[in-house]
């Protein structure tokens, strides 16, 4: 199976009124790990490596997204790469002209953190762009609070604008701020399912609902209802992870072969993707 685009599976999505699942990949374990839980829940997803996974590389993006390209392209079901959370100029301009070389088919551009006026102009001088290159480019409004360790509640997204920017920017796909947080550890958070109806009705592009590692899955499956159409996950395949190479490393001091604790994390990463995809896209 070759590659899926990101547009598809969304385009998918929106006519089902279901989602798509989106999972951020750090490692290469993470990337096996979520291919193997799609596959194990018989449905498509998207691979995503954010501006921060590139930089914990070293700036380099090539051998993660590479790794990314081959394992999608292998998975049976489909499967689509996303640069994600992209704001160094330089990245994007690097990531929007070799998208093409790694089977990227989609960016967001983030320029949330900046007042409404430069978010829309770096939005839409940037999506002009990728969709040159043909990517399928989503932005943020409002702003979903996290991303520097602080779970601050971020500035909610309002309908009126939202539509406003979308019309300025072109953007194909719009996050909105409606109550997540990136980096949670638990999923403790509430989301304005009201105002993401709102949204839904307002704007006339599918909405992302990022920091859904804190949303309670049955409260994930009430925001697809209400019209997410991409549901973000990352954080909480960190946790997992994490919480088994710790347990194997606990477990038996004498261990120093990373393929041990490596594995177990990797099997706790495709269980969670699988347990997501399971209740948040139940009909």
């Amino acid at each position: 199976m070759t590659l899926a685009r990101t547009r598809d599976l969304v385009d998918a999505a929106v006519a089902s009124r279901s989602a798509v699942l989106a999972f951020n990949v750090i490692t290469l374990e993470h990337a096996e790990g979520v291919v193997t839980g799609l596959e194990r829940a018989g449905v498509p997803g998207l691979l995503q490596v954010s501006e921060n996974a590139v930089r914990y590389r070293h700036g380099h993006h090539e051998p993660l997204l590479a790794a990314c390209q081959e394992l999608g392209a292998a998975a049976t079901v489909p499967v689509a790469l996303h640069l994600d959370h992209v704001q160094d100029a330089a990245l994007l301009r690097l990531g929007i002209a070799t998208a093409w070389r790694y089977g990227v088919s989609s960016v967001m551009v983030d320029a949330a953190h900046l007042a409404y006026d430069e978010n829309v102009a770096a939005t839409a001088t940037w999506g002009r762009d990728a969709h040159a290159a043909g990517l399928w480019v989503e932005a943020e409004l409002g702003e979903v609070g996290g991303k520097d360790g602080a779970h601050a509640p971020g500035v909610r997204t309002d309908p009126d604008e939202a539509a406003r920017f979308v019309a300025a920017t072109g953007v194909d796909g719009l996050a909105v701020a409606v109550g997540s947080s990136h980096a949670m550890v638990t999923a403790t958070a509430s989301l304005d399912l009201d105002l993401v109806a709102r949204l839904a009705a307002s704007v006339p592009v599918p909405l992302v609902l990022h920091g859904s590692s804190g949303v309670p899955h049955d409260v994930l499956q009430e925001a697809v209802r209400a019209g997410i159409r991409k549901v973000n996950v990352g954080t909480a395949l960190n946790v997992v992870l994490t919480e088994q190479v710790r347990r194997v490393l606990r477990d038996d001091e004498r261990v120093t072969d990373p393929r041990r604790y490596l594995a177990a994390g990797r099997d706790a990463v495709a269980d969670a993707v699988a347990a997501t995809c399971a209740v948040v896209l139940a009909a």
